[in-house]
């Protein structure tokens, strides 16, 4: 396996190699965006920014992802290691920006994870007719931590077995949605729509049709949606063909979420109208529970369970970034030792795994103390620190590659022309977020935090707090920032970037 030798303790354990195949990654990476809940969490606010070009935003918003997919592919195929941005910008850009990544990837997870539980509770109460139990909190917040609790201790015993859960979730979840969308729009050319059915056409493609600001807007909210696919890269240690598999995966998966969120939201436009998704912006459980009913009639809780396995399939598997993120960092010497810890018999980052999952549901029980909308609120701050990251990883596959990109025409396009494009969009979209989120109303809470929104309040906090954490760790123990490490020459290990590989050493 490409990477630094010398970083690491040879005598250690390590994760279990060749534990799942390609497929099994795809099917991870695509859970681990939740399509299902994404777009019950997406659609009402994007139709209501703009109106009927919704999937025109939709397919705008997948332009980024690509070209940031395209920086991991490349990336993974010189370094094939479980930290993906923290361990790649660390190498390309130095220490202090790598180890921000790794923060930022380590946090979206701890952010989302109780979230993503919550909506799998709810929404699997509503499939089974439990609404009041839906409805109540304490039994709501009690099956969430326990769902928690569950999905965390099938990641301890194992990748095999995390792969075999995730792959019977994606089937049910991509049945019932195609189901949903083919009903859908057979009913509104039947004529049989029981809402304000519009018959769909080629120009809702146009993502520019609502105008500029609808689509600066909308991308916003497609960085939410699309993110997570990129989980299969951080298996990269665990999946067979691990220089070429993992990152094949992760360009699959938005291909495959493209399709998708075009498709279904191009049925669910057609079929419910623009008003009625704009009235219901940001009451996600409004909007597919009716739309369950509506379209489906006594077959609704075939949608509903398609959120609910969505919710629960992502549950898992966003633990999965994180805590390789953290045994990554950790066996750098960027985190406490002990968090490198791989269990002996299953071969997986137990100590990492079980400490986001704490993290986790003490963040879950803490916010919803506050109030739900401050959850809901801690979720709209995932968008800067998924933006920053991202964006660090296309910089980072452009400096890596630099002495590369002019070898042909390319190398410059999709190593590095390509990832910077990406990166340059994303950059301008966590500025446009910074603003949006500086005016409390357009919160979930509608209140005012030191005068901003509580979203920017709580993603400035957690940026702080990662400093403070960094400088701390840096004087604590410094071994991260002395060490030299060594790179591996794209050209050396590939011939040139992009074919055959095996292990090299030396400065790109």
């Amino acid at each position: 396996m490409a990477g630094d030798v010398a970083d690491r303790n040879p005598a250690a354990p390590e994760l279990k190699h060749d534990a799942i195949g390609f497929l099994d990654a795809l099917v991870i990476g695509l859970n681990s965006t939740s399509p299902a809940y994404s777009l019950a969490a997406a659609i009402g606010p994007i139709v209501a920014l703009a109106g009927i070009y919704a999937p025109g935003i939709m397919l705008a918003s997948f332009v980024p992802m690509l070209l940031i997919a395209t920086a991991f592919y490349y990336l993974n195929r010189a370094d094939q290691d479980c930290g993906t941005t923290f361990s790649w910008v660390t190498r390309a850009m130095g220490p202090w920006a790598g180890w921000l990544g790794g923060w930022a990837i380590f946090m979206t997870g701890v952010l989302v994870i109780g979230s993503l539980a919550d909506v799998a509770v709810r929404f699997g109460f509503l499939t089974v007719g439990l609404d009041s139990w839906a409805n109540s909190e304490p039994i709501r917040q009690t099956f969430t931590v326990l769902l928690i609790l569950v999905m965390t201790a099938i990641c301890v015993l194992g990748t095999e077995m995390s792969a075999h859960l995730q792959n019977v979730l994606i089937l049910a979840q991509v049945f019932f949605l195609l189901l949903f969308a083919a009903v859908a729009i057979y009913r509104i050319y039947a004529g049989t729509s029981s809402l304000d059915e519009i018959k769909p056409e080629l120009s809702w493609l146009n993502p520019f049709g609502a105008g500029g600001a609808a689509l600066t807007g909308g991308l916003l909210l497609g960085v939410f949606i699309y993110w997570g696919w990129e989980s299969a890269v951080n298996l990269t240690e665990e999946v067979r063909d691990s220089a070429s598999a993992p990152g094949r995966a992760g360009l699959w998966s938005t291909v495959i979420l493209l399709v998708t969120y075009v498709s279904v939201g191009i049925a669910v436009v057609g079929y419910a109208g623009t008003q009625f998704l704009a009235e219901n912006a940001g009451e996600e459980e409004a909007v597919f529970a009716t739309l369950a009913h509506e379209v489906m009639g006594g077959w609704d809780w075939a949608l509903l369970l398609a959120v609910s396995t969505s919710a629960l399939a992502s549950t898992q598997t966003t633990i999965i970034p994180a805590s390789r993120t953290a045994l990554s960092m950790a066996r750098r010497h960027a985190f406490p030792d002990h968090l490198a810890h791989i269990h002996p018999r299953f071969r997986t980052p137990d100590v990492s795994t079980w400490l986001v999952a704490g993290i986790a549901i003490a963040w879950y029980l803490v916010v919803n103390w506050i109030s739900e909308n401050a959850l809901f609120d801690s979720i709209t701050a995932l968008s800067l620190l998924i933006a920053f990251y991202y964006a660090l990883t296309g910089v980072a596959c452009a400096i890596y590659y630099r002495r590369h990109l002019t070898e042909s025409l390319h190398n410059f396009l999709f190593i590095g022309l390509g990832p910077v494009v990406g990166a340059v969009l994303l950059t301008w979209l966590l500025a446009e977020s910074i603003i949006d989120m500086s005016d409390p109303a357009n919160s979930y809470s509608g209140v005012s935090w030191f005068g901003l929104g509580p979203p920017l309040v709580i993603g400035i906090g957690i940026a702080l707090l990662g400093v403070l954490v960094m400088l701390f760790w840096r004087i604590k123990h410094g071994l991260f920032w002395r060490e030299r490490r060594s790179v591996v020459d794209p050209a050396v290990v590939h011939g040139k970037p992009g074919e055959s590989h095996g292990p090299a050493g030396g400065e790109p």
